[in-house]
């Protein structure tokens, strides 16, 4: 006899400051993954906008705002523009291996150095190797790690570049957190290319999305998502494609202010990160 499903129980954060817009505060609903129906609740809350931390699903739940949007790009319709073409053929000899989400040291020294480089200061500085094992490990879904490695020499494993931890739901790949090399000397636009992969993995693997979690309009962090199409984001409707002139529009809104940024001496973002839901705080990684 199978047991029956209990309907979960959601909780509200206090608020906290925005990690996106200044002047702006986060609250979250969110609900704890368990039992053996971890994998389908996941699924299901998914499809409505909720992310997963570990064993907790949430979603924003601000009450003056709604600026955080979930979106989707449609796998196996996706047409990379001429940059990511280049980058497709600059790191395509990357090895990509799907891994037990289980960490190694080898990782937590990558993610070191990409924390340190892109956010210096940030809510996941102080991460320590517990906690990074703790975020990988304390799943109770369909996830895995995801390496990207320069090729072997034929003795040793390739250079690790890149990792991505990974859930597989039914109807896509679901991007948790990524993180690269962020210094490397040959091979620029690793982030991107990660998302690129995950795009190309999930049409292979006959689903229908990649998930990128979510987009802030107005966050100079959450720009490079608008870059991927088709995309689709969630409306209270329901998913909804963005027409061509609206994503023409948001790229182009996305270039100047970029062009504006290194005109004024500052640097723009050369690969996007994505927010990360945990305990302690709410990070850019990817």
């Amino acid at each position: 006899m199978t047991a029956p499903v209990r309907f979960p129980r959601f909780f509200v954060t206090t608020p906290a400051p925005c990690p996106y817009l200044p002047g702006k505060s986060e609250r979250k609903v969110f609900t704890e993954l368990k039992g053996d129906n971890a994998d389908q609740l996941n699924e299901a809350l998914g499809r409505i906008g909720f992310r997963r931390s570990q064993t907790v699903a949430y979603r924003p739940s601000c009450a003056d705002c709604n600026a955080c949007v979930s979106v989707r790009v449609v796998a196996d319709e996706f047409t990379p523009s001429s940059t990511q073409r280049r980058n497709l053929r600059r790191n395509g000899d990357l090895v990509a291996t799907e891994c037990r989400p289980w960490a190694t040291e080898e990782q937590f020294e990558l993610l070191q150095r990409y924390l340190g480089v892109r956010h210096p200061g940030g809510g996941m500085a102080s991460m320590d190797e517990t906690d990074y094992a703790d975020m990988v490990e304390h799943t109770p879904v369909s996830s895995y790690v995801i390496e990207y490695r320069e090729p072997s020499d034929g003795e040793e494993p390739g250079r690790l570049v890149g990792a991505c931890l990974t859930d597989r739901q039914g109807d896509g790949l679901s991007m948790i957190y990524s993180f690269y090399d962020p210094e490397h000397e040959s091979r620029s636009g690793l982030g991107n290319y990660i998302i690129l992969e995950h795009i190309r993995r999930a049409a292979e693997q006959g689903l229908a999305y990649a998930y990128l979690g979510y987009w802030v309009e107005g966050s100079d962090r959450m720009r490079y998502k608008v870059r991927y199409r088709p995309l689709e984001r969630l409306t209270r409707e329901g998913w909804r494609r963005l027409s061509r002139e609206e994503q023409d529009a948001l790229i182009s809104d996305t270039a100047s202010k970029q062009r504006a940024e290194r005109s004024a001496g500052g640097t723009a973002s050369k690969d996007g990160d994505r927010a990360q839901y945990s305990a302690q705080s709410d990070s850019a990684a990817g």
